[in-house]
């Protein structure tokens, strides 16, 4: 019998894993023995804060990132065709949404593998039901150009959209999220409205949603923070 794989979400930061993550969710963890992951270490930290006594040297881990290649990919699902569950992880909250392990859930779902999502933290739609967005038509539209003239174009364009009644999600690597947030201010209209949602799930959690004319006013710090930008 063919196993299965498991979307395992984790936590999108900070140490208390039971605020965010279900009692079900930890204890199908604490019994998969195979697992495909993004990086390494930070996968075992997580299962060891999840459970102190869990196996790691018992374990199999296989790392899937943007260098791996369609092959090798292949080759991951090997334990499912002798009857392995595997569980797929990200590197925060759930996978394969900006995530490279949507690469393995394509070729599972072609091969008529059993993908089982579990329940966990999504920064992109804990933002959106906080922010006051429409809710019912929104865009993830991922990462942004990083070219700063290439990314403002990118912004003019999603503030045209966000004004037909479609939201716009975005998000940046958090060391650039400062130099995201100032394209913003210099492209958009004073009356556009804009969400940061800084952190979430965190102790140092912040989601406020104000005209960009407001924003002038206070800028929060966004350096190596965890944002999600909504227009």
């Amino acid at each position: 019998m063919a196993g299965k794989i498991y979307l395992l979400p984790v936590t999108l930061g900070g140490d208390d894993f039971s605020y965010v993550i279900p009692a079900r969710v930890i204890n199908i963890t604490r019994q998969l023995r195979f697992f495909v992951v993004e990086e390494l270490r930070s996968a075992r930290r997580y299962l060891r804060k999840i459970d102190k006594e869990f196996p790691i040297d018992e374990s199999n881990f296989s790392v899937l990132n943007e260098h791996t290649t369609e092959d090798e990919i292949e080759q991951l699902l090997d334990p499912i065709n002798i009857g392995y569950n595997i569980g797929l992880m990200s590197e925060a909250g759930l996978p394969c949404i900006a995530d490279p392990g949507a690469r393995i859930v394509s070729l599972a779902q072609k091969k008529r593998i059993e993908v089982i999502p579990l329940s966990g933290p999504s920064s992109i739609i804990l933002a959106l039901i906080a922010s006051g967005f429409n809710g019912q038509n929104f865009t993830f539209n991922g990462y942004l150009p990083v070219k700063p003239a290439e990314r403002m174009i990118k912004i003019k364009e999603l503030e045209k959209r966000s004004k037909t009644g479609c939201t716009q999600i975005f998000m940046e690597t958090p060391y650039r999220n400062q130099q995201m947030f100032d394209s913003i201010i210099n492209v958009c209209n004073n009356e556009t409205l804009l969400c940061l949602a800084i952190d979430i799930t965190l102790p140092s959690e912040t989601i406020k949603t104000m005209k960009i004319s407001q924003w002038n006013k206070g800028v929060p710090s966004l350096k190596d923070r965890l944002v999600i930008f909504i227009i």
